[in-house]
């Protein structure tokens, strides 16, 4: 255990104390494991859990506040070392065993690579704690079903990051989704991606294991993120016909060293929703940005059209909609972005705008208060699931049928 966990967490806060602004405070203590790497450094450790203490914790409504305590938990006693010193923590450790053994730890994060997380999910639900994860949660989907089966069986609570939902792009979106603004809806288009630098001549802006390892990839990173988001906003996937590409077959580690890509970098999808709604959905790696922001999806109803990205919605009703005419012998005249009405922003932002943080604050009062919660990990096993399949139908180039309902988890 390193020097940075003395005694272990029992000497950290008690479940109940006043707290600097004098309200009661109650503990949520988190073992977070991964939190070197870069999401787990950046979104849940800094943007998310270091965010929630700066503004004083989550009042619960009562005069108490929760207070989110994280205990730092990794392989390198140097890079934990180092980062508990930069953000003022003294709680860390190098032994994943004794923090979960110790009964003073609340909840369990995992940020690891895909590879380590699913063994230390299964010690953590053995230890009895409430546990809360990166995705994918496993390498196949019998893998994350058994994950979703103990962890109902051993009763405690369970969440998976489902932070496409809390961007505030999206939650415009889903405004008027709810509003009834597109009329029946027609088709999804999502187009998500960036160029990876391949390490040669620029460090790369991701890690190397992500193209090293064959289970790793941009269909395993971002399926289980467009199984929700799409399930979530229209309706389960009924089918899925996908083409994987390894575009870029030979990169640099972070030391400089070549190596040859084993995992894919780029991933085009067509899927069929309950409804008869198509998605089509590119993802990609090896992708030079030209449009509004990184993430965009343009939904196409009978009644108007909406394009959303990670934090903009623009819109055009039926009533608005102009007459284009075909005729390539002219130059075009008209602003065709201009044509669209940006949507107001009526509190999707919040306060801050961190989706990771929203979602993380949803998890600590569904643990602490027992508030309503759906992100565990049987959705978790659906995005593992349609992963999985998406790399069948590209193997054998064949439509993947999901069920009728999207399939169960």
């Amino acid at each position: 255990m390193g020097t940075g966990f003395p005694g272990g967490v029992r000497e950290m806060l008690p479940v109940r104390q006043k707290g600097v602004t004098g309200t009661d405070t109650r503990a949520l203590r988190i073992a977070m494991n991964g939190v070197t790497g870069r999401m787990g450094h950046h979104q849940h450790l800094v943007r998310s859990i270091l965010a929630l203490r700066e503004q004083g914790g989550i009042d619960v409504g009562d005069g108490t506040r929760l207070w989110p305590q994280p205990v730092l938990v990794g392989r390198s006693e140097h890079k934990l070392r180092a980062l508990a010193g930069r953000y003022g923590l003294d709680a860390w450790t190098t032994d994943l065993d004794t923090v979960l053994g110790d009964p003073a730890i609340d909840i369990y994060f995992d940020a690891q690579a895909t590879r380590e997380r699913e063994a230390a999910l299964h010690k953590a639900i053995d230890a009895g704690k409430h546990v809360y994860c990166e995705k994918p949660t496993a390498l196949d989907h019998g893998g994350a079903l058994v994950l979703h089966r103990r962890a109902v069986a051993a009763g405690v609570k369970h969440g998976v990051v489902q932070d496409k939902l809390f961007l505030p792009g999206i939650r415009k979106l889903k405004r008027l989704l709810d509003g009834g603004f597109f009329g029946r809806v027609l088709s999804v288009r999502g187009e998500f991606g960036y160029w990876v630098f391949e390490g040669d001549w620029q460090p790369a802006q991701r890690p190397s294991w992500n193209y090293r390892d064959p289970d790793a990839g941009i269909t395993a990173d971002m399926f289980p993120h467009w199984e929700y988001v799409l399930r979530e906003l229209f309706g389960p996937i009924r089918s899925v016909q996908a083409h994987l590409a390894t575009h870029i077959p030979r990169r640099w580690d972070e030391h400089g060293v070549p190596y040859e890509a084993a995992a894919d970098d780029a991933v085009y999808a067509i899927m069929e929703l309950e409804g008869g709604i198509v998605a089509q959905l590119n993802s990609s790696w090896a992708v030079r940005v030209h449009r509004g922001e990184l993430l965009e999806f343009q939904v196409d109803g009978t009644e108007g059209s909406a394009v959303a990205g990670l934090r903009n919605c623009r819109a055009q009703h039926r009533s608005a909609t102009p007459r284009p005419v075909w005729n390539p012998d002219v130059p075009v005249t008209e602003d065709f972005r201009a044509q669209w009405q940006e949507v107001p922003d009526n509190g999707e932002s919040g306060e801050g705008g961190n989706a990771f943080k929203a979602q993380w604050e949803l998890f600590l009062r569904h643990v602490a208060l027992d508030e309503p919660w759906h992100f565990g990990l049987d959705a978790g096993a659906r995005g593992v699931r349609l992963g999985l399949l998406a790399r069948d139908s590209a193997r054998d180039g064949r439509r993947r049928s999901l069920g009728i309902a999207g399939g169960a988890p």
